[in-house]
């Protein structure tokens, strides 16, 4: 038997991009085509010696495998798993992946879109998280197998599974929180209700989670998405990340677009308006767009100088009552 003493661990450090654009009011995601079960992946590669730093290292593994150049981008979280440990000349070793993700916010129009890499709306992924329209018809069916028997067994209390699903999921007494998408999907992960619970026990998934669940992608890529998605929704309430996706001049509608794009729920026209001018974001820039398909509509553009006057510049944004009822 190998004592544990002389056990050899070899970490491997990869980078992983979670990278956002938004257009025509959808947010869209990067991925690219990998060789590991589904097809799709998140841009990645392992930090190498020629890396000055993680952030180089991400930058470069990202523009050579979309061809897109990153600007804004920020430390998401950190994940590490031990994964198998085979016998190399007759020694155990230790294997653990380290993968570092990141978030990085780019301003695109469609043409340039359509011609790097892979752009899926992240509602593709996630379709219970688009409550715009009102709550996802998939939000009770996910509800129900949640609290299907078989779903059940992760916890030993089926009353505190039922309080944590309704909670979770806002179907009970307190309302949707839409910076929740990660319990959400790990809620589903634990249930085994999307494919990648049961890849990762070498199962095959039911055929009929797979229309619910969204698409899935390889790893734990959707984990690292729902993360970003949670901390990006979160963040447009104090900080100015918001204007990282808008192009330098833009209307008032397309910035409401984008806050809903982004955090999923309907935003009174009027309190959304009323809410950019008190907290003084934006100025005009003396043009106007006609494209509008109405009355042409003033151009603006992002005060830099508020990142100056004060520390959390940003919309917090909310749904009024009307929206909220929608949304419920």
């Amino acid at each position: 038997m190998v004592d544990r003493q002389q056990l050899e661990s070899r970490v491997r450090i990869d980078l992983t991009a979670v990278v956002v654009a938004v257009d025509a009011g959808q947010p869209y995601v990067l991925t690219v085509d990998t060789d590991d079960a589904p097809g799709i992946a998140l841009p990645s590669g392992p930090l190498v010696p020629g890396h000055r730093t993680l952030q180089a290292g991400l930058r470069a593994w990202v523009e050579a495998q979309t061809k897109c150049r990153l600007e804004y981008i920020e430390q998401l979280y950190t994940f590490g798993d031990r994964t198998s440990s085979p016998m190399e000349a007759g020694e155990e070793i230790d294997h653990r992946a380290v993968s570092i993700a990141y978030l990085a916010l780019v301003s695109m129009p469609t043409d340039q879109l359509e011609m790097q890499a892979h752009w899926l709306s992240w509602y593709a992924l996630f379709p219970w998280e688009d409550r715009r329209e009102g709550p996802s018809p998939l939000i009770n069916d996910l509800h129900d197998r949640l609290l299907a028997p078989a779903s059940q067994t992760v916890t030993r209390n089926k009353r505190v599974w039922r309080q944590r699903v309704d909670h979770i999921f806002g179907t009970g007494l307190l309302p949707w929180d839409e910076e929740r998408a990660l319990e959400r999907y790990e809620m589903l992960y634990a249930a085994g209700l999307v494919e990648e619970t049961h890849r990762d026990h070498d199962q095959p998934p039911p055929s009929a989670s797979a229309a619910a669940a969204g698409v899935s992608l390889a790893a734990d890529h959707r984990r690292i998405l729902a993360t970003g998605i949670s901390r990006l929704r979160a963040k447009i309430k104090y900080r100015p990340v918001l204007f990282e996706l808008m192009p330098p001049e833009f209307t008032l509608s397309q910035l409401q677009k984008t806050a809903e794009a982004l955090s999923g729920i309907p935003l009174h026209k009027q309190n959304f308006r009323r809410l950019v001018e008190q907290q003084n974001l934006v100025e005009e820039t003396g043009g106007v767009a006609t494209d509008t398909g109405g009355r042409p509509a003033k151009l603006m553009r992002f005060r830099e100088d508020v990142q100056l006057e004060r520390p959390s510049p940003g919309l917090r944004v909310s749904a009024n009552r009307r929206a909220r009822a929608r949304a419920s």
